[in-house]
């Protein structure tokens, strides 16, 4: 099992980046909140990964921190639930935003995350609520959603509408409709915006 990779941090195409370890380089998909804490292009970095094996490929899963991964492992359990959709949940928000949400019964935020209706809501809040408390929260991780918000974006120029291009393609990635990511991104872009800012700016529009 292949618990964390350690390297020179090679491409970000959100959601996927490729990190450089002993020679190797490896494909991995990240959820937002985590990628939005990746260091520059060429430099290091770190990142727990979850080893997925399926018939016709193997996966891995990168994130920040234990924490997340813990989340991303329980997720994955509930019924009707995949990695994707784990990937997608952990994107709208942060592990300790979806621990708020399902101990507090918060349907309502839930069914904002694209793949997440009602019956499927209602089913995570159920089924994780007992889970979740098991899991220990980081130390600093109440004060995840600050730091994520004021992390710098990395400086990479880019055309607008490549900027947009880019930021769509992550958002149909995770599981968003083309015509719905193109609205909200429209809505929220500013000019000199990086593909990052505005991904980020977008989920919360929509979340």
């Amino acid at each position: 099992m292949i618990g964390s990779i350690r390297g020179i941090l090679l491409e970000k195409q959100a959601p996927e980046i490729l990190i450089e370890a002993g020679g190797v380089g490896y494909e991995i998909q990240v959820p937002m909140t985590s990628f939005y804490q990746l260091p520059e292009i060429g430099q290091e970095a770190h990142v727990c990964v979850h080893f997925v094996v399926r018939e016709d490929a193997q996966l891995l899963f990168g994130f920040a921190n234990k924490q997340e991964r813990a989340v991303f492992r329980e997720l994955i359990k509930a019924t009707g639930v995949g990695p994707k959709l784990a990937l997608t949940i952990l994107s709208g928000m942060n592990a300790q935003q979806f621990m708020q949400a399902v101990s507090h019964d918060d349907i309502t935020a839930l069914t904002k995350l694209p793949g997440v209706g009602k019956k499927t809501a209602e089913r995570l809040v159920i089924e994780m609520r007992d889970r979740l408390t098991k899991l220990v929260v980081a130390p600093d991780y109440s004060s995840a959603a600050s730091r994520i918000a004021n992390l710098p974006i990395e400086n990479t120029f880019l055309q607008p509408n490549d900027v947009k291009d880019e930021a769509l393609s992550a958002l149909v990635a995770l599981g968003y409709k083309p015509a719905q990511g193109s609205k909200v991104i429209n809505s929220v872009y500013k000019e000199g915006m990086r593909s990052e800012e505005l991904i980020r700016d977008a989920l919360r529009a929509m979340v």
